[in-house]
């Protein structure tokens, strides 16, 4: 007989009562569904700033909701290191690792941070039963995918400039989509890992950011940078493929 699991109650954040519900599974589910998501949510895992969540080839059983905190996915090969992304609450970390049953690259958290684990099978089998529910998790599937053909089109067709440009543009609506000031950006990833995402070199996102700012496009303060022209940054990235990776 299936073990039942009890509800969680309020003070240990069920989906009912996460601030990030709307961009994460439960979004758009009616209440009757939502209790049924509820009962296979793990536990809450806090990870320290600079840990893994897990590692390139770990065998995938769950995927992780992040409740707060900001993370990056790194792919590590024979030719260096690719960031294939920064996630923040709200996104789904490890779906990657459906295809072929281990973690294609590693998850570390960029500050102290938190996520809620969903134990894969059990998400299976409540997807097959929650036409809802299916439909949500096709839509988070639709995401990722997007973000990685953004993300490939960028590598392949856009300039440097372009780059950093669209870079900044989406993390200012990932910031709108949660609610946040979308002209106050926290970078909480290194310039190092901007470059490695976008193909560029720590040196090339510094003098690029430099620019931007002698520009008045931007000021930058540390990892506190402001936005002040936004719509010279998006006239920038035009061309660049501006699909939204919130």
């Amino acid at each position: 007989m299936e073990m039942k699991i009890p509800l969680p109650k309020e003070e240990d954040g069920p989906c009912s009562y996460c601030d990030m519900s709307r961009l994460c599974l439960p979004a758009g589910l009616p209440q009757s569904d939502l209790l049924q998501l509820e009962h296979i949510v793990g536990s809450r895992r806090a990870v320290p700033r600079g840990e893994f969540l897990y590692r390139q080839g770990d065998p995938f059983t769950r995927l992780y909701a992040v409740r707060s905190g900001h993370w990056k996915t790194v792919q590590r090969g024979q030719g260096g290191c690719l960031v294939t992304g920064f996630q923040m609450a709200g996104d789904l970390l490890g779906l990657d690792a459906i295809a072929d049953g281990s973690h294609g690259c590693d998850a570390v958290a960029l500050e102290n941070s938190e996520v809620c684990e969903i134990p894969f099978g059990r998400l299976q089998e409540l997807v097959a039963a929650l036409p809802a529910l299916l439909e949500q998790f096709h839509r988070a599937l639709s995401r990722e995918i997007r973000r990685q053909q953004a993300a490939l089109y960028l590598l392949g067709n856009a300039r440097a400039e372009q780059r950093l440009a669209l870079f900044l543009i989406d993390l200012s609506a990932r910031y709108a989509a949660r609610g946040m000031p979308s002209e106050r950006l926290q970078l909480r990833m290194s310039r190092e890992d901007i470059g490695a995402h976008l193909g560029l070199t720590m040196e090339c996102v510094c003098r690029l950011l430099a620019r931007f700012r002698k520009e008045g496009w931007i000021s930058l303060t540390g990892r506190h940078l402001t936005i002040h022209n936004s719509a010279q940054l998006a006239a920038l990235a035009d061309g660049a493929g501006q699909d939204s990776l919130a």
